[in-house]
């Protein structure tokens, strides 16, 4: 196992930011710790690195106890959000420093950052300052830095926030190519959903200090085990029961979960459709987003492949009718 925490939890005055949390990272995974601010994901990975000490439970990594072992000792290779690079020293000083601590000769420090720059596709810029770099190759150099040092694990935290968004899309695949290089333990930590579904074999969805579900993409995405994870994991209408849809059998106190996608529109009545006045259309590329209002005031948002619906024909006020291809049924989570 590369990793496994047990029972940890972290408090902050009255703030208990992680609470009883247990959790197993395979060897060579790529694992995302995904949620909203303040759940928790930060704080459990700071703990796992050394950064912060649990008040309770313990940690292992690479099969041994690491709970009362110093950062150093723990040999992670850790990545902030801001690069944290030193504004003084070239790429090359910034990807050797952590050998030069180590003791390593100026040789073999020459022929492993050559080989890191070679990885993350940085030849060539070595004699440069981070700031004669652009934001992506700075995160590239940081990247490479925590590699250098040959860590057992591999610790990310929001490394591509920082970053404007196509710049973070071509990250985010690079990493996932880097990783399938490396087979390095891999965890990181963002609010992104799209990012975490992209880059991790598994996610672990986090809220209030806890764990909601750790599953794959595609397991998180179609069978959210709470409400909360599938608000938070992808876009989603919500419905009062007593508007059922095709496709939908809820029971007294649920609430319907319907994702856009699973929506569709009908320019007549259908079997269990419900009535509903276009309120606007919105172009994404491929898809076209509709928001409609129902007879009851509430709004939905149906999300079709261009494909799918005659948009040239349809505008705002126009009356059609809602059917389901898909829906979930929650008991609702009023901590949402």
């Amino acid at each position: 196992m590369g990793i496994r925490v047990a029972g940890v939890s972290k408090q902050f005055g009255a703030f208990r930011a992680v609470d009883a949390v247990s959790l197993d990272v395979e060897t060579g995974s790529l694992v995302a710790l995904l949620g909203p601010s303040g759940s928790g994901k930060s704080t459990l990975l700071r703990l796992i690195a050394g950064l912060e000490d649990a008040d309770e439970g313990r940690i292992w990594i690479t099969g041994e106890e690491a709970t009362s072992r110093s950062v150093q000792d723990r040999h992670v290779g850790f990545v902030f959000q801001h690069f944290a690079l030193f504004k003084q020293r070239t790429v090359r000083q910034n990807v050797g420093f952590g050998l030069e601590l180590r003791g390593w000769k100026h040789g073999a420090i020459r022929r492993r950052v050559d080989e890191l720059l070679d990885l993350v596709q940085l030849q060539g810029f070595g004699g440069r300052y981070p700031s004669q770099l652009s934001g992506g190759q700075r995160q590239r150099v940081a990247l490479a830095r925590a590699l250098a040092v040959q860590p057992r694990v591999l610790l990310l935290d929001e490394p591509f926030s920082a970053l404007d968004a196509k710049v973070r899309k071509e990250l985010r695949a690079w990493l996932r190519n880097l990783h399938d290089e490396m087979h390095v333990t891999t965890v990181i930590v963002t609010h992104d959903q799209e990012e975490a579904m992209e880059v991790a074999d598994k996610i672990v969805v986090m809220n209030h200090g806890k764990i909601e579900q750790i599953g794959t993409p595609a397991e998180i995405y179609d069978q959210p085990a709470s409400p909360f994870v599938m608000s938070f994991v992808g876009a989603v209408n919500v419905l009062p029961n007593y508007l059922p849809l095709a496709a939908c059998q809820s029971q007294q106190g649920e609430q319907i979960f319907i994702r856009p996608h699973d929506l569709e529109l009908h320019p007549l009545p259908q079997e269990k459709s419900l009535p509903a006045v276009l309120r606007r259309l919105t172009h994404m590329g491929r898809d076209i987003q509709a928001e409609l209002t129902l007879s009851s005031g509430e709004v939905l948002v149906a999300q079709l492949p261009r494909e799918r619906i005659d948009y040239h024909q349809l505008k705002a006020g126009d009356q059609l009718h809602i059917t389901s291809r898909e829906a979930r049924t929650f008991v609702p989570d009023f901590a949402i």
